[in-house]
């Protein structure tokens, strides 16, 4: 097979490098699967992963846990060539080589058929960042949300998860609050569906109190730390929160008070391990009834291999909007 070029994180000597480089086969990671990427996608992870080397468990690394491409070979009768697929999560670009190469090889029960109803390039304007807001919904709604049963705050709004996950409930009718340190996306975020746009500050716990006036009949929450603690204290009776990163920290201090005096629900979300007949049904829901109406306009933008060092860097300062989609 011909040579391909790919961004490669190493560290020496305690210092992290990103550069591209060409690649062949033999330099990918082990799978049955060898796949021609045609788009990735940027994750917070990928930043720790490429920026600090938090999280990547070798090193020399390529970075990006997702991809979306056509199936080039496959020792797998699941798999052949002419395929299109999705591959996103698990190990994928932390201990596997990942996305940010034009050529993956990946082990084919990581593999998702790409859905009819969805391209390559949707698939990841979804991404892991969609995936995880869907599974998200799909958790909240598990547990009794409906629309019209109040409001349903989204923190981290301008984020990646934030963005999707603003657009998928507001297409399910539900109204949303967008909660965001960068009060000037508020056009943007309102662009998306949100009903209403309020600061960080509001929802940050500075004051320990286990219990608040009842305002959120659910949220989603992708940052956790303080801002989790004061979604516990102020959600309505019943009310769930969906868990599903740590931007804002992962220490989180509460009590059981809110949840034996108003059986609130405090949700989990993996998207890194999540079943694969599961995850199937959540794509094939991405790609139909909860997939959003944003796609291609509002939420993502495209950068080439050679911008992502710098695309890297700003997801880990808090300067991207949406999704970042990278054209392989």
């Amino acid at each position: 097979m011909e040579r391909f070029k790919a961004l490669v994180a190493d560290k020496q000597n305690d210092k992290m490098e990103m550069n591209i480089k060409e690649l062949g086969i033999k330099d990918l990671s082990e799978g049955e699967v060898v796949i021609r990427v045609a788009y990735s996608s940027v994750n917070y992870k990928d930043g720790m992963v490429g920026v600090t080397g938090a999280i990547a468990e070798t090193f020399p690394i390529i970075p990006g846990i997702d991809l979306a491409g056509t199936v080039i070979s496959s020792e797998d009768d699941r798999f052949k060539k002419g395929d299109e697929v999705i591959a996103t999560s698990y190990y994928i670009g932390t201990r596997h080589s990942g996305g940010f190469s034009e050529v993956a090889r990946i082990p084919a029960e990581w593999v998702v058929p790409l859905p009819e109803g969805l391209t390559k390039k949707e698939a990841m304007e979804i991404g892991t960042a969609g995936f995880t807001a869907a599974l998200s919904i799909q958790r909240l709604e598990d547990n009794g949300l409906a629309p019209g049963d109040g409001e349903v705050l989204v923190d981290g709004a301008s984020g990646g998860v934030g963005s999707i996950a603003i657009n998928m409930l507001a297409g399910k009718g539900y109204e949303v609050v967008a909660s965001t340190g960068r009060t000037e996306e508020a056009e943007y975020l309102k662009s998306l569906g949100a009903r209403k746009v309020i600061h960080r500050d509001e929802v940050t716990d500075t004051d320990g109190k286990s219990t608040r006036k009842r305002r959120w009949k659910a949220a989603i929450d992708p940052v956790g730390g303080k801002t989790l603690q004061y979604i516990l204290s102020s959600l309505d009776y019943g009310g769930s929160v969906a868990t599903c990163g740590l931007a804002g920290g992962i220490e989180v201090e509460t009590t059981v008070l809110p949840f034996i005096s108003r059986g609130i629900n405090w949700l989990g979300i993996d998207s890194v391990k999540y079943p694969m007949e599961k995850r199937l049904e959540v794509w094939e829901r991405l790609a139909s009834d909860m997939k959003p109406a944003a796609l291609g306009t509002h939420i993502a933008h495209e950068v080439t291999l050679e911008e992502l060092p710098d695309t890297l860097r700003d997801i880990l300062n808090g300067k991207v909007r949406g999704r970042v989609i990278v054209r392989l």
